[in-house]
């Protein structure tokens, strides 16, 4: 089913959950880049199913694309297999995420590692970016991970350190963690499982589909 090719598209430079900036459509919903495609040449290799998960913004030809913090000279379209224009941020064919119910949401973030937050630039949106909207492109990986029983960092709480995987004592309790850096965890023992990567603190994992989920963390 091809989408539906809008004769006017809004790209605005917004804050969304813990990324900012983030690129929002018209209606406030968080866009994303796929790692798979390619910025040069632009090209999407969301089809088909995928396409159907992470609809691609698609523009009619001659229609409109109107920004806000956005540069111009960054948002082009590029033609996908069935025919239509995408709209794409610094080379980056953007999608919205079919599970991102209400503008804001971002539960697209870090899905299986190869989707983000498209920022105003093209780049990665709230990856290794600390709060003054500058930093390395990559997080920096933490070593060690604090895990509370409870939401907002309550007690009891358990440590983990180290290097790799390391499974937890006490799993399927934590609600909320702390981190100084990026990890993965993981739903069931020695890092198996669903999984998720986190940069940094989480207040409530329940966000994040993690609530009292957390088996095993992988470090670096």
């Amino acid at each position: 089913m091809k989408p539906e090719a809008q004769q006017w598209v809004q790209l605005s430079a917004s804050k969304a959950g813990a990324l900012n900036p983030v690129v929002v459509n018209g209606a406030g919903f968080t866009l994303y880049r796929f790692d798979k495609d390619t910025a040069d040449p632009s090209k999407s290799t969301c089809n088909g199913e995928c396409a159907s998960t992470w609809p691609p913004v698609v523009v009619a030809p001659g229609g409109k694309v109107f920004l806000d913090g956005v540069d111009r000279s960054k948002v082009g379209t590029v033609k996908r297999d069935d025919g239509t224009l995408q709209v794409t941020v610094g080379g980056w064919p953007v999608y919205r995420f079919s599970k991102d119910a209400k503008p804001g949401e971002t539960k697209g973030q870090g899905v299986g590692g190869t989707w983000f937050g498209v920022a105003p630039d093209g780049k990665k949106a709230g990856v290794g970016v600390g709060n003054t909207g500058s930093g390395s492109p990559q997080p920096k990986p933490a070593t060690s991970v604090v895990l509370f029983d409870d939401r907002n960092f309550g007690d009891p709480s358990q440590g983990l350190a180290g290097k790799g995987c390391q499974n937890v004592a006490r799993d399927n309790v934590a609600s909320s963690l702390q981190a100084q850096g990026s990890l993965k965890i993981w739903s069931e023992r020695n890092c198996t499982g669903k999984s998720k990567v986190v940069n940094g603190d989480v207040s409530d994992l329940a966000t994040i589909g993690f609530d009292n989920a957390i088996s095993s963390v992988f470090f670096g």
